[in-house]
């Protein structure tokens, strides 16, 4: 079992910045890759980042530049760095772990809103 915590989510101006921040607990020896998905209303759910354990990252083309991935393994959290954020980037962001069992594993959701 992985519990995860995501936070850092809210309501920013388009051109502003945002980090989310996912804290894992639990299993954590089986996480594989960690990573962030988001589902804006009316659409499916999309990857956003992606980070493995080793550190090798992996983006949706429309967010690369803008945002960045990035882990803290001593304290088990992904971060996403959101950058030149836009009204299309509003949406209900997910954190997703993925273990070496294949287990997928979702946070709660953290809703980001940029107003334009």
């Amino acid at each position: 079992q992985v519990q995860l915590v995501e936070s850092g989510g809210g309501l920013v101006q388009a051109g502003g910045s945002l980090r989310l921040s996912c804290a894992a607990s639990g299993s954590i020896f089986r996480v594989n890759a960690m990573g962030w998905f988001r589902q804006a209303p009316g659409k499916q759910r999309e990857l956003v980042a992606e980070i493995t354990r080793g550190g090798s990252t992996d983006y949706n083309d429309s967010m690369k530049g803008r945002f960045t991935i990035s882990r803290d393994n001593a304290k088990n959290t992904v971060y996403l760095e959101m950058n030149s954020l836009k009204p299309e980037d509003t949406a209900v962001y997910y954190c997703h772990a993925l273990l070496s069992n294949n287990v997928h594993y979702w946070g709660q959701g953290t809703q980001v809103t940029v107003s334009s």
